[in-house]
């Protein structure tokens, strides 16, 4: 027997069922065909590039949003906006946001409203981070000391605390209120998803359901809000709304797959964090959960959260003997399928192509 995955409720349970081995493996590992010969033209351009223009000044824009008289908070709030972060989810907004524009027959012109909603999803994902440090102990963080253990605990939580309250400012500023119930969403998945992953659950299908359901709360409720909110601001069609808000899901999903992965096979010098710092964590990500098929030793392991001595290290090599990584990059790479599918309903743009190409850069990234 074999493990396959099925759709339940638009995510995956396990399904248990009888099939040819070389089938299976011509299954697993056999990279979509559609997303390589998409992504392979060579006039599309670089979808950090083509955003590079809209987000100039990002990161200034943010600092001014936190401007204080307290010295001492400006320098927490400033710290992680040092311009040395990815911006890997305002260059998807801004590119879902032309996209839209260009369907819903504009220029393209992109509405200040909607570089707002970028700059929005930068704050609260830096928030998010500031406190995810907090509650892990984290020491590092994008390759520096983080906010915690510089200033200590507290002061982390509040400046947390601070950026989210910018934030949510700068998001009634708008003006508009289906915007505002859309990005709020955000706050209330972000704590739900980190209430989740300090559970645990004993019956291996709810586990991987559960697993799934915490990574779009944590990680892509975020992406796919945004991409919804600033599609609500040029287009009144639910459907362009659910198109931008289901490419953002699924990307956002795949995202966090192959930062799982990454766990496993980079180097901490890559990552800018520890390597097997979901392990060390009591965390069991998805190369974990498939390789508990494997290796059914791992189920005790999952439910003591890793914390009897050598249980890190036992895990790390189940892992690697396993096919975990290679099933959990088969299911990242159905994921960015499913965004493809989504986000080629919208008229044909260079910006519409470059969220097309991102799929295959989210699988190939190596930190």
């Amino acid at each position: 027997q074999v493990v396959t995955w099925g759709r339940c409720h638009k995510d995956y349970i396990k399904i248990t069922t009888r099939v040819n081995i070389s089938d299976m493996n011509r299954c697993l590992y056999t990279t979509p065909r559609v997303c390589c010969s998409i992504c392979s033209d060579a006039k599309l351009k670089d979808p950090f590039s083509l955003a590079q223009k809209d987000l100039q000044n990002l990161y200034e824009d943010i600092k001014k949003q936190l401007l204080v008289s307290k010295a001492e908070l400006n320098a927490l709030c400033d710290y992680y906006f040092d311009g040395k972060g990815k911006a890997f989810r305002p260059m998807i907004v801004i590119l879902m946001a032309r996209a839209c524009n260009v369907h819903s027959n504009k220029e393209g012109a992109l509405l200040p409203a909607q570089r707002s909603i970028a700059m929005i999803s930068e704050m609260i994902h830096t928030a998010s981070l500031v406190h995810d440090d907090v509650i892990d102990d984290s020491d590092t963080r994008r390759g520096k000391n983080t906010i915690n253990k510089v200033w200590g605990e507290r002061k982390a939580i509040l400046a947390g605390d601070f950026i989210l309250s910018a934030a949510s400012m700068a998001l009634a500023r708008i003006g508009n209120t289906t915007v505002v119930s859309v990005l709020s969403q955000v706050i209330e998945d972000l704590v739900r998803g980190e209430f989740m992953q300090l559970g645990a659950k004993e019956n291996e299908n709810e586990r991987f359901k559960h697993y799934l359901e915490k990574t779009f709360k944590k990680t892509a409720s975020l992406i796919a809000n945004s991409c919804k909110a600033v599609s609500i601001l040029v287009n009144s069609d639910p459907e362009v709304h659910e198109i931008a808000y289901q490419y953002g899901r699924n990307v956002g999903i795949a995202f966090q797959l192959v930062d799982d992965i990454l766990d496993f096979t980079s180097s901490a010098n890559l990552l800018g964090k520890p390597s097997a710092a979901d392990l060390k964590l009591g965390l069991a990500t998805g190369p974990v959960l498939f390789a508990c098929q494997q290796f059914p030793e791992l189920h005790a392991m999952i439910m003591r959260r890793f914390s009897s001595d050598g249980d890190v290290d036992r895990a790390w090599q189940y892992v690697l003997k396993s096919d975990g990584v290679e099933q959990t990059n088969y299911l990242a790479q159905h994921y960015c399928q499913e965004a493809i599918g989504q986000i080629s309903q919208l008229q044909q743009s260079t910006e519409r192509d470059a969220l097309i190409q991102l799929t295959e850069l989210v699988l190939r990234r190596d930190k």
